[in-house]
């Protein structure tokens, strides 16, 4: 495999107070080496070994607010209180001693359980009306209280990741993880003004988060938020089928606050409405851009053969041509690239498609999982 030029992916950029080295983010993994939700020193090697390999953004795992069911794995890590915190603070320390960028994805996992584990958390899950997905219950409905509590945890800890020196802040809303819950038509059946017929209705707990972690942060520090149609539920669902949908979905969060939005599809070369603008138009973060004039993040199986599955654990994958990803960047359909299971599996993915090491470059296996490479 020859390597394309790739100085697009190496230009500058600058959002906010956020000056970036190049178009190249890790995208957020989880990677549940956290016991009892701390993240040690293994975990801060592991981020900072991206920051020597020259990654323009680090995102991390999804670490998950002070909410009593916020996780669904015993060792995700926590990004609230004095152990978990000080361990974060270490994290971005070695990170920005290495030279690079680093924002934590802040999360909560509603009623979705883990695939992975039986574990349970000690009180029941909670989502926007008790389901998992359509027709599928699981845990409770959560109550007025229950969501001014969530949006609340999400203000302090957006407010702690400035505190503590990190760059930016990731919102996570995608997957049919509880904020998408909210978004999905299918699991939001609240009679109340946090649900509604339409996506805008259901999009408003997104928003009201949105504006708190605002609140917390200030006008110049970076907000990110990461949204999908996929769900790890159902592959195919989609929240908007028109571009419209889509505009009535997006405007309002960026209205709300939100300066880049991570638009997580599973293969990003794929046009997200073939039907306007062909095979080869406009993909899910080219028409987010189009329509809010967001900063936009595309991410999905980049430098990799074969499919994401919607989860880490599926068939080994190979290096593969970034050209396609090379042309959609040079019409500036969007901002950044997230790079998920390539940087896993190689904290030196950036500089080898730097430097044009075509013959360097690793495969995917599930076998990456079980160390922090």
């Amino acid at each position: 495999m020859t390597l394309p030029a790739t100085d697009v992916l190496f230009r500058p950029f600058r959002i906010k107070s956020l000056d970036l080295k190049n178009r190249i983010v890790m995208a957020p993994m989880t990677r549940s080496f956290s016991p009892n939700g701390v993240p040690g020193e293994n975990v801060a090697a592991y981020y900072r070994r991206r920051a020597e390999g020259e990654v323009g953004l680090i995102l991390s795992e999804g670490t998950v607010i002070d909410r009593p069911a916020s996780r669904n794995e015993p060792n995700i890590p926590f990004f609230h209180g004095e152990a978990a915190l000080a361990g974060w603070k270490r994290v971005i320390d070695e990170v920005h001693a290495a030279g690079g960028k680093m924002g934590p994805q802040i999360w909560h996992v509603g009623s979705v359980k883990s695939s992975l584990t039986k574990w349970e958390p000690d009180v029941p899950v909670e989502s926007p009306s008790g389901l998992v997905a359509p027709g599928q219950t699981r845990g409770v409905a959560m109550s007025d209280k229950d969501i001014a509590d969530t949006i609340a945890a999400y203000g302090h800890a957006a407010a702690d990741a400035k505190r503590l020196g990190f760059d930016v802040v990731e919102i996570h809303g995608a997957h049919g993880y509880l904020i998408d819950q909210f978004f999905w038509a299918g699991t939001n059946k609240r009679p109340d003004s946090f649900g509604g017929t339409t996506i805008r209705e259901r999009a408003r707990f997104a928003s009201e988060v949105v504006q708190r972690v605002r609140e917390a942060v200030g006008p110049d520090y970076p907000i990110i938020l990461r949204v999908s149609q996929w769900k790890q539920q159902d592959l195919t669902a989609r929240l908007a089928e028109t571009p419209d949908a889509m505009a009535d979905w997006l405007v309002p969060l960026v209205e709300a606050g939100v300066d880049v939005l991570h638009c997580s599809q599973r293969r990003f070369w794929e046009p997200e409405f073939p039907e306007i603008d062909g095979e080869t138009g406009l993909n899910f973060a080219g028409w987010a851009k189009k329509l809010t004039g967001a900063t936009t993040i595309s991410v999905g199986s980049v430098g990799l053969s074969g499919e994401f599955m919607g989860s880490f654990s599926g068939e080994a994958s190979e290096p593969a041509s970034l050209q396609n990803l090379i042309h959609r960047m040079e019409r500036e359909e969007f901002d950044l690239v997230a790079v998920g299971r390539a940087l896993l599996s190689d904290p030196l993915w950036v500089k080898k498609v730097r430097d044009g090491d075509s013959n360097e470059l690793k495969g995917f296996t599930a076998a990456a999982l079980r160390e922090l490479v």
